[in-house]
């Protein structure tokens, strides 16, 4: 039995990869909360670019972790 090393350094890549990108995303939506917590907190106005940020980011990262879940539960396909 051999070992194809190369796809499985091309998946842990792609892995590693996804991951750091969703993290990324998911800290520009906690950064796009505090702006418009902060923005609200300040002067009572609230940020719309921050609450919109935050929306966009959080539903990505909602979107990829359906997706994720969708190519691993075999009744979904």
């Amino acid at each position: 039995m051999s070992i194809d090393w190369s796809a499985l350094g091309q998946v842990t890549a792609v892995s590693v990869g996804v991951t750091v990108a969703v993290v990324v995303v998911f800290a520009l939506g906690v950064l796009g909360l505090a702006r418009f917590e902060g923005a609200r907190e300040d002067g009572g106005s609230t940020s719309t670019l921050g609450a919109a940020q935050a929306g966009l980011c959080f539903l990505a990262c909602a979107a990829v972790v359906a997706y994720g879940i969708y190519l691993i539960v075999p009744q979904f396909h």
